[in-house]
């Protein structure tokens, strides 16, 4: 029984099944067209339109309709089935333009509360988009087959908004009444009062849709928009200080951003914002950059400065104004600083303050933009050369003061940014020649009198003024650093050599002596001085030793350099004294005198006037007065008569005395200048014989222009003029005989 039954199952499972199938094929269901089309009764157009024309107007006057919405789009339905389409939409228009029509008489009640109006408005719009939306649905199938196959022909939505538009808001009464109350709200917020936005921005949308919202609204709006700026602005200039003005800008800016945000179309945008930058900063600009940025940059007010660079760049060639203008301050500014000779003191610190200031405006303010950094650079290069050669002079001491030893102001690091700020106005200097004259001057000083800080920030500085200048600015630079170098490997071996000298029989003084190369350092004028005997026994024993090792050299010793340390005893102890060698020589005739007449100093030392004074002057009358002047004073007389202080105390063991040939004299510094001027007359005397020496035959003019761009220092064309002169006398060209105004050159 079971094996039966599974059987049959397996049948069932099987081809049993199939061939089952086969014998019952499913039958199709074919529908087909009716033969003859189904007739409407003879009146359902009219009864449909009537029962349509019912529920429209049910709509349109908020009454109930009497019938269900499938009902009424089923017959629209039909009627467009049977080509009835065209009917029904020309009469649904005559009905609705009917009902719009009625709707213009609300409107022509006279009432001045123009609020009131634009209520009124808002209210029968509002009321009208809605009727359009349900009467739409009801015609729904209208609208998506008769409609959409007439392209000339208007949706029943935006049929309903045509006659909105032509029968209403097109009405001139209607109309300038809408847009006068809009203008009116508009007015009141701007003074600050509380308005009503929904409405504003209801009435707005309105217009949008209605498509009138440039020609109705727009066009007064932004003239109404004009006058009140251009009023304000003007009023405002007078009244306010030009931080507060700016504020106000930004406030008002800020403030129809807002009205675009929340009521305003987005088309007005453009036309808005230029409106109100035009009126309120366009027609400003000189006024607010003459009346207010010297002060803002004066008080370094960034957060106002800030505001003004963003407004500016709103408006056409305000940056550019900006720029002329922060030009001409920095300019003005800094020729005070450097035209001033009372401020040559504090000059550098002055403009590196003054530098980092304005970089600073630039950065932070001024977006760092690339403009405002070249204009500040090219002012700076200018008022820094309104002054021939001093702040060239000024930043070589500058440097000299922050490198010399006693500069415990800053540490490295400080110190290396400092150098590097010092570059910046280093740039600017026309004259680097002038630089170099005084920064060699005080190096060597520094060098010699060993009163240098850092070596390492001696070789950074110097590394910087050969990337800066080339090789060729610092090579004698680097050869003092060299010679330096070389003296010490000298000094060492001389002191090898008295070790095993026994003929030499030297009283007992630590000599150290420099070695310099002539062409390496600043000239010194050769002083004839009596040096004791003790010194000038060392300095035979150094001639011999050097020239035994350097055949046919010649040395020249430099008295004005020298420094010493004299060990002196006191009634108060024992004292160190250190001193440079004019000091020293006097000091060193008061171990065999009690008391010498100024007179027989002079006669004894041989030593120039004016330094012998004032080298007494600091012994006698400086703050450690280790020598006593009869009668007391501040200056040196010829009658003055000198001796040793016994009673000479001081809390420190090792005392400087000042050393009175560091500090510079005129008559230094105009040698100074004076080498720098020479030394200018031989670069044009050879740009010149290049030049002429290249081209052979060459028009005075571009003679001129051709050493102008070669020269790095600034030549006046007189100048030039005259080392034209002076090698034509020496031979080295002459004036054309044909052209007086051209030059040929002689081989």
């Amino acid at each position: 029984m079971a094996d039966t039954k599974r059987s049959n199952l397996t049948a069932l499972n099987g081809l049993s099944l199939n061939s089952s199938l086969k014998s019952n094929p499913t039958k199709k269901l074919v529908v087909k067209n009716l033969k003859t089309k189904p007739m409407l009764p003879d009146n359902y157009q009219e009864q449909t339109w009537k029962k349509l024309r019912e529920a429209v107007i049910a709509i349109q006057t908020s009454t109930a309709i009497q019938y269900t919405m499938e009902e009424l789009y089923q017959a629209v339905e039909n009627m467009c089935n049977n080509n009835l389409g065209a009917a029904l939409y020309n009469n649904l228009i005559e009905l609705s333009e009917t009902h719009v029509k009625k709707l213009l008489l609300n409107f022509t009640e006279v009432t001045n509360d123009k609020i009131i109006f634009l209520k009124k408005v808002n209210h029968h719009w509002s009321s009208h988009c809605e009727q359009m939306l349900m009467i739409r649905s009801i015609f729904l199938f209208l609208d998506r087959t008769y409609v959409l196959q007439n392209p000339n022909v208007n949706s029943i939505w935006d049929m309903g908004l045509n006659l909105f538009r032509h029968h209403i808001m097109l009405n001139t009464n209607v109309q300038n009444r809408a847009v006068d109350g809009l203008l009116l709200l508009i007015e009141k917020e701007r003074q600050g009062d509380m308005v009503d936005k929904t409405l504003l921005k209801s009435l707005l949308r309105m217009l949008s849709d209605l498509k009138i919202y440039q020609d109705a609204f727009e066009g007064k709006f932004l003239q109404a928009t004009e006058r009140l700026y251009a009023t304000e602005g003007l009023r405002l200039m007078l009244e306010l200080e030009v931080s507060e003005y700016l504020y106000h800008v930004e406030k008002r800016l800020n403030e129809e951003n807002e009205r675009l945000i929340h009521y305003l179309d987005t088309s007005t945008k453009w036309s808005l914002i230029h409106t109100v930058e035009k009126q309120l900063i366009s027609e400003h600009v000189s006024s607010i950059l003459q009346k207010g940025l010297e002060q803002l940059l004066n008080e370094n007010r960034l957060d106002d400065l800030k505001l003004m660079y963003g407004l500016l760049t709103r408006v056409k060639k305000g940056l550019t104004e900006l720029c002329i203008n922060f030009n001409a301050y920095i300019k003005k500014y800094g020729r005070t600083i450097v035209i001033d000779p009372e401020k040559d003191k504090t000059m550098v610190q002055e403009l590196l303050d003054f530098k980092d200031k304005m970089d600073i405006i630039v950065k932070t303010c001024f977006q760092a933009n690339e403009k405002f950094g070249n204009s500040l650079k090219e002012a700076f290069e200018h008022f820094v050369n309104q002054r021939t050669n001093k702040p060239a002079e000024l930043i070589a001491k500058f440097v000299d003061s922050k490198l010399k030893v006693g500069n415990k102001e800053s540490t490295e690091e400080e110190l290396e940014k400092l150098l590097d700020k010092i570059m910046v106005l280093f740039r600017f200097i026309h004259g680097k020649d002038v630089f170099e004259a005084f920064y060699k001057k005080d190096l060597a000083k520094r060098l010699l009198l060993g009163k240098s800080a850092s070596v390492d920030a001696e070789k950074s500085m110097l590394s910087k003024l050969k990337q800066e200048c080339g090789g060729g600015f610092t090579s004698k630079l680097e050869g003092m650093f060299k010679d330096m170098e070389i003296s010490k490997d000298i000094n060492v071996a001389y002191k090898q050599y008295l070790v095993h000298v026994k003929d030499v029989q030297l009283s007992v003084i630590d000599m150290t002596v420099n070695i310099l190369t002539m062409g390496h350092w600043p000239t010194y004028a050769v002083t004839e001085v009596a040096m004791p005997n003790e010194i000038i026994e060392y300095q035979d024993c150094f001639n011999k030793f050097y020239l035994a090792k350097h055949n046919g050299r010649k040395l020249q010793w430099q008295p004005t350099l020298g420094h010493c340390v004299l060990r002196s005893h006191f009634k108060q102890g024992n004292k160190e004294l250190q001193v440079s060698l004019f000091q020293a020589i006097m000091l060193l005739l008061f171990n065999d005198y009690q008391m010498l007449p100024f007179k027989e100093i002079k006669t004894m030392t041989n030593m120039e006037d004016t330094e012998l004074r004032r080298t007494l002057q600091s012994l006698a009358c400086g703050k450690a007065r280790v020598l006593i002047k009869l009668p007391k004073g501040r200056d040196i007389d010829d009658t003055d008569q000198f001796s040793v202080n016994n009673d000479f105390s001081n809390k420190l063991y090792r005392i400087k005395i000042n050393q009175v040939q560091m500090k510079e004299t005129n008559e230094e510094q105009k040698a100074t200048e004076e080498r720098v001027y020479q030394d200018r007359q031989y670069q044009m005397d050879a740009a010149i014989v290049r030049i002429m020496k290249m081209r052979k035959s060459l028009m005075h003019n571009l003679l001129i222009s051709e050493l102008f761009n070669q020269l790095k220092f600034p030549a006046k064309p007189a100048d030039l003029k005259k080392r034209i002169e002076s090698l034509i006398d020496r031979d080295y060209m002459e004036r054309d005989k044909d052209n007086p105004n051209q030059y040929n050159y002689i081989a």
